[in-house]
């Protein structure tokens, strides 16, 4: 009993600071040293994981969308199950469950997850976008509403080329911040430096994964996108 009556108020402590720091994060977005914290405390076959699932994102997101983006819902899913499962003492079925069925949801109605997808990365981008300028943070969720708004509408009006450069954004993202997770898990780099030059130069990161993700739009491009897809052909 005793035991019982001092592992309950922990859990229930700890899934309020996970909503409270989930809901600030939707408030007020990350900042690069909230970013460089992340890379820091993520282990190594986590960023192992996100080089590689980067790298697909990045040169195939355009053949494997439709994989990617209910990937992406399930993950998601996951997520929001287990939060809602810590109430009950479950998360690991509330999880499977809300994986599941965010999946399932998803692939019918593709091209709205994508319209969704989308417009989920306009709002990290409008939010970073809003930090990097030095913008008042507390109002940053309106740099996050207008990303939103903009690539959400994006994906109904042109739908491949926005397909290319969601996945494109998407993995060059988890990429940068894999290899960084990986960087800072070696013992002879001195990541002291690197924060340093990040820190004086703060738009270093955001041209590298600008440049990444132009990179992929034009492979993807080039392998078969909307200015490359062969013509059917005719009857």
């Amino acid at each position: 009993m005793a035991a019982e009556a001092t592992t309950q108020p922990a859990t229930t402590i700890l899934q309020i600071e996970t909503l409270e720091k989930t809901l600030q994060v939707l408030r007020q977005g990350m900042a690069q040293a909230d970013l460089l914290q992340a890379c820091r405390e993520i282990n190594v076959a986590a960023a192992v994981i996100l080089i590689f699932a980067g790298v697909i994102f990045l040169l195939w997101g355009f053949y494997a969308f439709k994989w990617l983006v209910t990937l992406n819902a399930a993950v998601i899913g996951a997520w929001l199950g287990a939060m809602i499962g810590q109430s009950a003492g479950a998360p690991l079925p509330a999880a499977l469950i809300g994986g599941f069925v965010a999946a399932t949801v998803t692939w019918p109605l593709m091209k709205y997850a994508v319209a969704i997808m989308g417009g989920m990365l306009g709002m990290v981008i409008g939010m970073a976008a809003w930090r990097a300028l030095g913008i008042n943070p507390s109002f940053a969720a309106a740099g996050g509403g207008m990303g939103l708004i903009f690539c959400g509408m994006l994906s109904f009006i042109l739908f491949r080329t926005s397909v290319m450069m969601f996945t494109s954004l998407q993995g060059s993202l988890m990429l940068i911040f894999g290899i960084m997770g990986v960087i800072y898990k070696f013992q002879g780099i001195d990541t002291s430096a690197l924060e340093s030059r990040l820190e004086v130069s703060p738009f270093i990161m955001p041209m590298l994964i600008f440049f990444a993700s132009v990179g992929g739009i034009i492979y993807q491009n080039t392998q078969g996108g909307p200015g490359g897809e062969a013509a059917p052909a005719k009857k």
